[in-house]
């Protein structure tokens, strides 16, 4: 008995929940049979065979053993514990110098080596082991994220109860039950949910980016099994679709005691969406892991190499050919000059000092040829030294520091979330400073997930007094002093909370005072439509008393927040109606009316409206309806709406302001009128023929005749702080901006407008293929005629668009693509021609799309215009993208970290992708690029001198300095100063890096890491050795070194040459370098202070191990004024050519970015009077097609058209 009266008040309790059938009939439960229907047929065929026996634990156990299904585990990693080293040291050997190392260090334990082979692996070893480290532990941070998603608990019916399973555990057939706001672990088949009529609530902000939400229902079949214990008996088993990438279409059957159901998408809850609104649902396990639709639309991450590294290998390929030819010319002088030294039978020895007569293959006058091959290899170790195999452990930890730096940004750091930005890969920093294409997603990304009331236009009359995101950028832009007003205008009173939604300030209708307007009947049905015409749900808390609302769209829910707060309250929804506290103009007082609702016509992209129909406690039927402008008006009383004039000016001002548009109608029906379209609509609903919908459609169409104008709404889709300036400076600096979003067309170009990528003038290229004739064959369900005609129109219309561009010259486009038209677009022979109009076009908007479409745009665009991309998103939706971009951005906003662990750089709002980019993305670019320029000059400088050497012995392969002093020349006496120039220096201030956003350009076009910069200094590094070379062999030649008056040998004269090495290397970087700091300092003077102490520590060690070096400075260098004298003399005279350069080029060929640095240097860029200052600006900003500056632009040009002042 207990537990039937338990049953029996669970049953109540379930009675007094809300049912929606009113809300959902229209729009979700007839399904009208078409083409789709026909897809039953293919049950069991081709793509269509997976077969699931729900709550069969024998059968699920049979099948995950035979390997049929995957677990419900995921990786997101780069490696594994098996994969690690081979993939790893993969990575580090696509290097080619890797490669060229290695074969180097295997050969310098040959006979043939110029050196001990100790000195060659060292370095070898070094790179590898710190690249591999830094690789692991990034990996395991994306390991640690798997872990915790895999070890989340899941209900899963198992020996007739439901118990926590982690994950990971799930296997295909398992009946599961999901609770409010948890995720679903797989994807499943709804089988019924807390409410009697099985329908549920789902947010698909992971899948899609949308926040509205989404309504599911299972089958009438399965919808009475509402408790646990109706499990124990159930089976029934499910014949589906295969595994595949399309989130929005589901083709199966369900067979419960023999008999089939037809399944469609309304049944499926797909992974990483979340359950709202809904107490409970029960589902069965269709897919698990990476079957699942959101894992089949993810791409594995892959391995990113930046451009300047892949210029880079360049570079190593050309200093490796030049290595090879000296390696070869000086082999065959080798071979001729051995050859030579053995005449008349051995009887004559021309360098009799080498005993040509008894030696080694190596140095065999009779086996000529053989010795000048195996000096070719001794040759390619010796000169092994003009390939800087310490760049690349160099540039890993410089990237690594800049990473770091990049992390503490005290500017890019969010206080509300307490988020910092992450650059989580650091081997990308340089790329940031080369981005030409953004790919951004719209919802959680360039929006808060939020919409705001804020303006609205009644009786002709405009309300509000609140300032929009782009007002006020517009408005600081134009420097306006009514900014300061502006905003505080917008304050909350004191006192009052701040209202989610509402962000309405008038005085002239708040508090009541609407009532005293002339137009107060116009106003008080205004409000009551926004309480009325929606599909909102309200929850009242039971503690406190407040009301509020989950809604399909974030708009409707401003609506009725918005009615709420201006005396409309919607407190309760019935199966038969809405009911409201309403404020009586008459007494003043808030009184209780209900309105029945009698039909719900819903919103869609074709119909752009959405209308109610209510019977009032009086027995007035109205029509409520609300919609586009473009529809509204056609379908107002041309006798009634004396205000549409007025009301259309207000709305293209709330257009001009980023605001988001709705026109307010109603009409009052006759009992005749209605009943008339009653018995229409109804017949019309429960038509099963193919042109329902149509009928449908016609219906409606004849009710919404009319109207009468009310007034118009406008919302702001409040964007994240900073977005639309963060816009404008990308803009300024020739970024392109895509935006790629999984919301409605319309909603698309509204936030469009709202961030300034849109603005009005720009004409609007759109691909759709909603058009009537696609419509017509969809019905037909003829699929080759279907996607022949859809192509076909796609050609069409891009054609079309690209020749509207060809032919209006100075005009801005902005182009727009829904998801079904971006299919067609992106196949093999249609994409490049759609690549080619949208490089025309100043803004792209693609809307519906998937995750795997927007990957495959991110892919043709990388590959298509050969520039670097970025991608920046927040939700699981947007991994694919960003994992494909040259550059994957995540936000750490609401959607969750999927987005954060596949990116390369994570910050918590869109605005600091302005300084990621625009000051550490140049600041990086800018060191990398003279870091690797620095590099190949001072390893040049140091190896021609190597190679001038051999020229003066003959090719001889003896080597000019120590054997530990060359492997350390790159490790303690040179690289210092580079790794700090590569962390610290700036060419530009942070300040005037966004002051003159243009300066960006030096990355995308690639003018600091060209092949003529690059070729440029790898000149200079000859011409500095050959100047240290001669004049130091020129000064010491003959000059007497010691006291008894010998004459210097080999082991000083290298010592010497490579003090001025040292010296003018160290030098060059102190004349080099922008911006000093005394780390700077420290590292430039360490480095030559560093080879003071290796003479004297190396050169004290016995001469087994220090062989030349032994006590070469104590002993003959220190006490010798003439090597002080060289050491100064020469290495200044290594540095003049460059310096005269640098002057002539400074001062009489100035580039932009030096009149930048000299405005810098003479603190002269906010002096209004400073002409140059003045012309930078004017050419820093200029003139875009996108941003506030361009709207700004435009709309004082149709100002001044007018003849109006500005």
């Amino acid at each position: 008995m207990g537990s039937d009266a338990e049953g029996g008040r669970g049953s109540r309790r379930r009675k007094r929940k809300m049912i929606m059938s009113k809300l959902y009939t229209y729009a979700a439960c007839a399904r009208r049979p078409s083409a789709v229907d026909d897809e039953g047929s293919r049950i069991g065929g081709p793509g269509f065979s997976r077969v699931v026996h729900t709550n069969d634990p024998a059968a699920a156990a049979a099948a995950a053993a035979a390997g049929y299904y995957r677990s419900n585990k995921i990786s997101t990693t780069k490696y594994s514990a098996v994969t690690f080293l081979p993939k790893s040291l993969f990575e580090q050997f696509r290097r080619v110098a890797n490669i060229y190392f290695l074969i180097t260090a295997l050969l310098s334990y040959s006979p043939i080596a110029p050196f001990r082979g100790s000195t060659a692996v060292a370095p070898l070893v070094l790179v590898l082991v710190a690249t591999m480290v830094k690789e692991a532990i990034e990996d395991w941070r994306r390991k640690q994220q798997d872990v915790e998603v895999n070890n989340r608990k899941a209900k899963v019916f198992q020996d007739g109860a439901f118990t926590q399973t982690k994950w990971t555990k799930l296997r295909v057939g398992d009946i599961i039950k999901v609770e409010k706001d948890e995720f679903f672990p797989a994807d499943l088949v709804l089988l019924s949910s807390s409410y009697d009529d099985a329908i549920c609530y789902v947010e698909t902000m992971n899948l899609d980016g949308e926040t509205n939400l989404k309504l599911k229902q299972a089958l009438g079949v399965t919808s009475h099994l509402q408790d646990d214990e109706s499990f124990a008996g159930f089976g029934a088993v499910i014949k589906c679709e295969d595994p595949n990438v399309q989130l929005y279409s589901f083709v199966g059957n369900i067979e419960i005691e023999d008999q089939q159901y037809p399944l469609s998408p309304t049944q499926l809850l797909l992974r990483d969406s979340k359950l709202r609104n809904t107490e409970y649902v029960y589902g069965a396990v269709v897919f698990t892991g990476h079957d699942t639709k959101v894992m089949q639309n993810a791409t594995s991450a892959p391995s990113k190499r930046s451009k300047i590294e892949k210029k880079m290998d360049g570079a190593i390929y050309l200093l490796l050919s030049s290595l090879v030819l000296i390696s070869v010319i000086g082999s065959v002088f080798f071979g001729i000059a051995t050859k030579d030294d053995l005449r008349d039978d051995g009887r004559f020895m021309k360098r009799w000092y080498l005993r040509p007569d008894d030696t080694t293959i190596v140095f065999d006058p009779n086996k000529a040829a053989t010795s000048a091959v195996l000096h070719l290899f001794t040759a390619m170790i010796l000169y092994g030294y003009f390939i800087p195999i310490s760049l690349y452990i160099s540039i890993e930890l410089v990237k690594l520091l800049q990473a770091m730096f990049i992390n503490s940004d005290i500017h890019m750091y969010h206080e509300e979330s307490d988020t910092p930005a992450r650059a989580r890969t650091s081997n990308l920093n340089e790329e940031l400073g080369q981005v030409h294409t953004i790919l951004t997603d719209k919802t959680g990304t360039l929006t808060c997930n939020s919409m705001e009331f804020i303006k609205c236009s009644i009786a002709g009359t405009a309300y509000g007094r609140g300032i929009t995101e782009v007002e006020r950028a517009m408005a600081k832009k134009k420097g306006s002093p009514l900014i300061a007003n502006m905003e505080i205008a917008v304050d909350q009173p004191e006192g009052k909370s701040v209202v989610k939604g509402f962000n309405f300030a008038d005085e002239r209708v708040m508090d009541g005072e609407w009532v005293n307007q002339d137009s107060s009947g116009v106003i008080e049905m205004f409000f009551r439509l926004l309480a009325v015409c929606h599909t909102c749900i309200p929850e009242v808390d039971e503690v406190s008393g407040k009301v509020s609302y989950e809604a399909e769209s974030p708009d409707e829910a401003a609506f009725v927040v918005a009615a709420r707060e201006l005396g409309f309250m919607f407190y309760q929804r019935t199966q038969a109606g809405v009911s409201l506290h309403e404020l009586d103009p008459l007494s003043g007082q808030q009184v209780d009316r209900f309105y029945k609702v009698l039909h719900v016509l819903e919103f869609n992209s074709t119909r752009k409206r959405m209308s109610v129909i209510v019977k009032d406690e009086e027995g007035k039927i109205f029509l409520f309806s609300k919609g586009a402008d473009s529809i509204m008006f056609e379908r107002l009383s041309s006798s009634e709406s004396s205000y549409s004039e007025s009301t259309q000016q207000h709305i293209n001002e709330y257009a001009d302001a980023g605001l988001r548009t709705l026109v307010l109608a109603y009409r009052q029906l006759d009992d005749a009128e209605y009943a008339k379209f009653d018995r229409k609509f109804t017949a019309a609903k429960n038509s099963v023929s193919a042109d329902r919908d149509e009928l449908i459609e016609e219906a409606a169409d004849s009710l919404e005749r009319d109207m009468i104008l009310l007034g118009a709404t406008a919302v702001e889709d409040k964007l994240q702080k900073g977005v639309p300036e963060c816009i404008d400076k990308l803009a300024q600096a020739g970024i392109k901006i895509w935006v790629l979003t999984g919301d409605k067309m319309e909603t698309a170009i509204n936030i469009g407008y709202a961030c300034s990528l849109l603005r009005q003038g720009m004409k609007q290229i759109t691909i759709t293929l909603d058009t009537p004739d696609i419509i017509a064959l969809e019905k037909g369900g003829d699929r080759a005629a279907i996607t022949k005609a859809s192509k076909d129109s796609i050609v069409q219309q891009i054609n079309e668009g690209k020749e509207l561009i060809n032919t209006s010259a100075g005009e801005s486009f902005a182009l727009i693509v829904d998801g079904k038209s971006l299919t067609y677009a992106l196949k093999d022979d249609i994409k490049g021609m759609f690549l080619d109009l949208a490089i025309g076009c100043s803004s792209v908007i693609c809307c519906r799309s998937s995750p795997k479409q927007k990957a495959l745009v991110t892919r043709l665009v990388k590959a298509g215009t050969h520039k670097v991309t970025l991608a920046i998103g927040d939700g699981a939706n947007d991994v694919g993208m960003i994992q494909e971009a040259d550059i994957g951005v995540g936000i750490s906003g609401a959607e969750g970290m999927q987005a954060v662990m596949a990116s390369d750089v994570s910050i918590a709002q869109f605005r600091f992708l302005e300084r990621l980019l625009l000051v550490h993305g140049h600041w990086c670019y800018s060191r990398i690029s003279s870091m690797v320029c620095f590099f190949f000059y001072k390893n040049i400088a140091f190896g021609v001198t190597l190679f001038l050497y051999e020229c003066y012995t003959s090719f001889s392969g003896q080597t000019f300095y120590n054997d530990w002093s060359m492997s350390l020349y790159n490790v303690l006496f040179t690289s210092l100063p580079v790794i700090a120039m590569g962390v610290f220096d700036q060419d530009v201030s942070a300040r005037f890096c966004l002051k003159y956003p243009m300066l960006y350009q030096e990355g995308p076009q690639n003018l600091l890491f060209r092949w003529s910069r690059l070729l440029g200094w790898m000149l200079h590094g000859v011409g500095s050795a050959v100047i240290i070379f001669f004049l130091t062999i020129a000064s010491l030649k003959y000059q007497a070194f010691r006291s008894n008056g010998q004459v210097i040998d080999l082991s000083t004269l290298g010592a010497t040459a490579y003090t001025c090495i040292v010296w003018a290397v160290n030098m060059q970087m102190a004349i080099t370098v922008n911006y000093f700091t005394l780390i700077q300092h420290i590292c430039i003077w360490a480095g030559i202070f560093l080879w003071y102490v290796f003479l004297l520590a190396y050169g004290a060690i016995t001469p087994s191990f220090s062989t030349t070096f032994f006590m070469v400075f104590s002993e003959a260098l220190g006490g010798a004024p003439s090597y002080w004298v060289v050491t100064l003399l020469v290495s200044v005279a290594a540095l003049i050519p460059y310096f005269t350069l640098s002057v002539v080029k400074t001062w009489f060929f100035p580039t932009y970015h030096n009149k930048i640095q000299w405005l810098q240097h003479t603190s002269k860029a906010d002096d209004p009077e400073a002409e140059l200052g003045m012309v930078l600006r004017q050419f820093s900003v200029r003139s875009t097609s996108v941003g506030i500056s361009a709207r700004r632009d435009a709309k004082l040009v149709r100002v001044s058209s007018k003849g109006l002042p500005c």
